[in-house]
């Protein structure tokens, strides 16, 4: 008999919460095979399609294009044909993908669906052993309806259903006990939803959550407010509660004056347009609020000679122009931020307490055997940083071929999770943007990051007579806990120094 089995969003891996759905790959009624794509979805790191653990036929699909699913939700439910037990569930019954559990809440005895070996992070395929649920002494087992794609409740009504039950509670003065209390843990995760519920007096407990598998969300918590506070006569907007010993001053009503009212047929002022922080901008503002949050940086900065590397370059290429049968003529021309990487790479070998990261839970310093050399992409959808694995072991060549692979992904918006993660030592070619200085934010949890300003043509000493040379600024900001300035002024005079003379490098080769 077939059993119908849901597939939720998994966990995509990087603390990620979410994702919005760009394409639909299947049907409804169409025939999927086992790790067949259905979806393809964006995250805030990257463009992945979502394969299927199952094989059958697509009975539901659950979110339209465009719309925000949070890990966990249900994508698809599929039909499997199977043989069942006489104990197991009935034909139709739902599964998930990710707990195993049947939809209504009962323990699953035998999983009968075979994994597909298919792991994303976060999440196998194969069928996981169902959670008890713990249940008040001398109560029923609560159990949870079966739900269909044309009976899921919107979030409005989930919302009106909760206020409502919150509401007549209050306004009659007696606990309303429509959504019964269980023992464990009340279904919020934001921290901010429970300290609004508390300085407004609403019991957490008596709320049923329009979120997934009965999230409550901040938006339930204020509907409800609203709404209680509308049917006491009044409308309650939740605030924070006033210290108790600061006395309140009476507020006082301005009305407003003559002068400032718009006059009769004005055109009416412009409103604030407001964008959602969400995507790869949102998680940027997030590391970069943690990293000036978190870590005591120190910027320090010096002109470099960059006339000598230029011409190295030039000399490279001339040479893979001019004999390019040549073993060492090559087939790639060399990036100047190939170049400058391969220096960073030679400095921390040098000094590598800036390619370090801090564990503050257990107070150490943790230096990293490999670099891994972030570098900052600007693309359509935000800054990205891809990471160069393994950039210490790579040449010139092999840094300028990775850094176009990588370049090109973020352009096409097709780089992986693991293409944006892992990163120990950053490089900023801000450059490009026609600046030639700036004080970068350290990209977290590493401990450094180097900006390279544009290189053009400026006055400079040389050889003890003025003349015009390439030059370049060079900025590094570090985290204060990992060195003191000395190593830090060290470091960024050992690249100035392969900038004015790339033959030092010759000594580290």
């Amino acid at each position: 008999m077939a059993q119908v089995l849901e597939f939720k969003l998994p966990d995509l891996g990087e603390g990620l919460t979410g994702a919005e759905i760009v394409r639909w790959l299947v049907e409804v009624g169409e025939v999927v095979a086992v790790d067949q794509p259905v979806v393809e979805v964006e995250t805030a790191k990257a463009m992945v399609d979502v394969p299927c653990p199952y094989g059958g036929v697509v009975t539901a699909r659950f979110g339209e294009e465009g719309a925000e699913v949070p890990v966990g939700a249900p994508l698809i439910t599929v039909a499997v044909d199977g043989p069942a037990d006489e104990d197991g569930p009935p034909a139709g019954e739902r599964r998930s993908a990710t707990d195993g559990s049947r939809a209504d809440g009962s323990r699953a005895e035998d999983a009968r669906a075979e994994g597909s070996g298919n792991v994303l992070v976060g999440y196998g395929t194969s069928a996981a052993p169902a959670r008890r649920r713990r249940v008040r002494p001398g109560q029923p087992a609560p159990s949870a309806p079966v739900a269909s794609p044309t009976s899921v409740p919107s979030t409005a009504n989930g919302r009106a259903a909760t206020a409502a039950a919150v509401g007549v509670g209050r306004a009659s003065g007696a606990p309303d006990r429509t959504a019964e209390a269980v023992d464990g843990p009340v279904p919020v995760i934001s921290p901010l939803v429970r300290r609004l519920a508390r300085q407004n007096g609403l019991d957490l407990r008596e709320m049923v959550g329009s979120g997934p598998e009965g999230l409550i969300l901040r938006a339930d918590v204020e509907y409800a407010l609203r709404a209680a506070g509308a049917q006491a006569g009044k409308v309650r907007t939740p605030v924070a509660e006033p210290h108790p010993r600061v006395p309140q001053a009476p507020a006082r009503v301005r009305e407003p004056s003559q002068a400032h009212a718009p006059a009769a047929g004005a055109p009416a002022a412009p409103e604030a347009v407001r964008i959602p922080l969400k995507g790869v901008r949102g998680v940027m503002a997030d590391k970069l609020s943690r990293s000036r949050t978190e870590i005591p940086d120190a910027t320090c900065w010096v002109d470099a000679d960059a006339t000598e590397l230029m011409r190295a370059r030039d000399a490279m290429r001339r040479f893979a122009e001019e004999r390019p049968q040549s073993p060492a003529a090559g087939g790639t021309k060399i990036s100047v931020l190939a170049l400058l990487a391969r220096i960073c790479t030679a400095a921390l070998a040098r000094f590598p307490e800036l390619n370090s990261s801090v564990d503050m839970a257990a107070r150490e310093v943790v230096r990293h055997p490999a670099v891994h050399l972030g570098f900052a992409a600007q693309t359509e959808r935000g800054l990205v940083v891809p990471v160069v694995r393994d950039a210490h072991t790579r040449n010139a060549e092999s840094l300028t071929a990775e850094f176009a692979r990588l370049t090109e992904a973020a352009r096409t918006g097709t780089l992986t999770p693991a293409d944006l993660t892992g990163g120990t030592f950053t490089l900023n070619n801000y450059g490009v943007f026609g600046v030639d200085g700036s004080t970068p934010i350290i990209n977290h949890p590493e401990a450094a990051m180097l900006g390279v300003g544009r290189i053009v043509p400026k006055p400079w000493v040389h050889e003890g007579e003025l003349a015009v040379r390439q030059v370049v600024q060079l900025s590094l900001t570090f985290d204060h806990r990992v060195c003191d300035g000395g190593t830090a002024g060290g470091f960024l005079r050992y690249v100035a120094d392969c900038v004015e003379q790339p033959a030092v490098l010759l000594r580290t080769l």
